[in-house]
């Protein structure tokens, strides 16, 4: 898996009941054509990502096919999980 382009925005809680900030990161992945992943027009990865205290932690996850705007019924592995927050913790420290 290669993320080649990624958009964030930060999820505003008005009522102030949520601790800590929240993410929305939006990636688009590049999966290798023997990967079950693998689809012709793409995925993308919706990420939904807080932060407690300068630790962030993946909150949960939508895998999208994006032809078809389908969401997909797969897991990802432990290795894609750390991979995809290494990622994100990073393009947060850049902002």
């Amino acid at each position: 898996m290669n993320i080649t382009q990624f958009s964030v925005e930060e999820i505003l809680d008005p009522t102030n009941i949520i601790e800590g900030k929240r993410y929305e990161f939006i990636l688009d992945v590049e999966i290798d054509e023997e990967d079950e992943l693998y689809h012709e027009a793409g995925i993308e990865i919706r990420v939904l990502l807080g932060e407690k205290d300068g630790e962030p932690f993946i909150l949960n996850y939508f895998i999208i096919e994006k032809a078809e705007n389908e969401y997909l019924d797969f897991a990802l592995e432990d290795d894609e999980l750390a991979t995809i927050l290494a990622f994100c913790q990073e393009a947060l420290t850049k902002e």
